[in-house]
């Protein structure tokens, strides 16, 4: 299995909302540390294709060779929804993450 850092299976946390039980890294040390890099992170830029729009899965996938960073993506480019954002032609900010993750 590759060795990799997801914001669901490292720095979570479980709250309750609405009545049920959900898992997040909103709020922890993770998610504060991840946030306060991103200014200083280099970065590329980068042109969303047809062929990738609305996915920042398949983008992760041909910059990093793995979809898992996907969030980190949406994140350092302050997306919240994918389907709103992302279009054909968009330009969009590709960060460097070797140092952040260790990859």
């Amino acid at each position: 299995m590759e060795n990799y850092i997801s914001r669901y299976n490292f720095g979570v946390k479980k709250i309750a909302h609405k009545g049920k039980t959900t898992t997040t890294s909103i709020n922890t040390t993770f998610f504060d540390d991840i946030k306060s890099s991103i200014d200083s992170q280099p970065y590329s830029i980068g042109a969303v294709k047809e062929y990738v729009k609305h996915r920042p899965d398949v983008i992760s996938d041909l910059f990093y060779n793995t979809s898992t960073y996907w969030w980190y993506l949406l994140m350092y480019n302050n997306m919240n929804d994918p389907f709103n954002s992302l279009n054909p032609s968009d330009s969009f900010l590709i960060p460097v993450i070797d140092e952040l993750f260790g990859k």
